[in-house]
């Protein structure tokens, strides 16, 4: 399968975070920012990065942005800034753009703006925190449209030493996995698209798609 080419417009903390996930995950990555220091701190991480005015449409196009799969706006500091960027991506053509709101005011401007897919902060921050509340297995929940969620926990206990066939999570919990993480010396690394016969190990770190509803039935089975 290809990878996906997708630029991060935007590299704070935020931005930084979503990029280095998305190489995690077999994305080809372009890091935008025009704060030099940060292009400079993932230079050897990202795939590509470059110092760019995000707001210039011909500064797009010199980087071929509209040929990315998707363009994530991750700029915090300035709305002006990113409701620019906006307008400039949509003005070079870019069919898929994902941008952060901060707050319910901003989520309904780029709405109107016609962003389809918008990141509420404050709800996938909630979410996240309620879901590592409930259950300290959950080290990532990302709320998506729809009660759809994506969820990174440690492989539950009774899981070790099993195949995904004999698992079931479609079958049994209509979940999909997405990847797998497992642990090699200090860090963990996505062992790619998962197979029937893949095992699950102790350590491994398992990322699910599903209903919330779906996620916490499994969570509740597999304490």
């Amino acid at each position: 399968m290809q990878s996906k080419k997708i630029a991060v417009v935007g590299l704070g903390r935020f931005g930084s975070a979503i990029a280095k996930k998305l190489v995690m995950l077999g994305a080809e990555v372009m890091g935008i920012d025009n704060n030099a220091d940060r292009v400079e701190d993932l230079k050897d991480i990202l795939t590509y990065t470059v110092i760019l005015d995000s707001t210039d449409p011909k500064a797009l196009l010199s980087q071929n942005i509209p040929d990315m799969d998707a363009v994530v706006i991750a700029i915090g500091a300035s709305f002006q800034d990113l409701m620019l960027t906006t307008y400039a991506l949509q003005e070079v053509g870019v069919q898929r753009i994902i941008a952060r709101a901060q707050d319910e005011r901003q989520k309904r401007i780029l709405e109107k703006m016609g962003v389809k897919e918008i990141m509420s902060i404050e709800e996938q921050v909630s979410n996240g925190v309620a879901q590592q509340l409930i259950n300290p297995s959950v080290l990532m929940a990302v709320q998506l449209p729809d009660d759809y969620e994506i969820i990174e926990i440690n492989a539950p206990k009774n899981l070790w030493e099993k195949k995904l066939s004999e698992i079931g999570l479609r079958e049994k919990y209509n979940l999909n996995l997405v990847t797998v993480l497992r642990k090699t010396d200090s860090e963990h690394h996505i062992l790619g698209v998962p197979y029937p016969d893949t095992m699950i190990t102790e350590g491994d770190l398992v990322i699910l798609f599903g209903r919330m509803s779906d996620v916490n039935k499994f969570m509740d089975i597999n304490k």
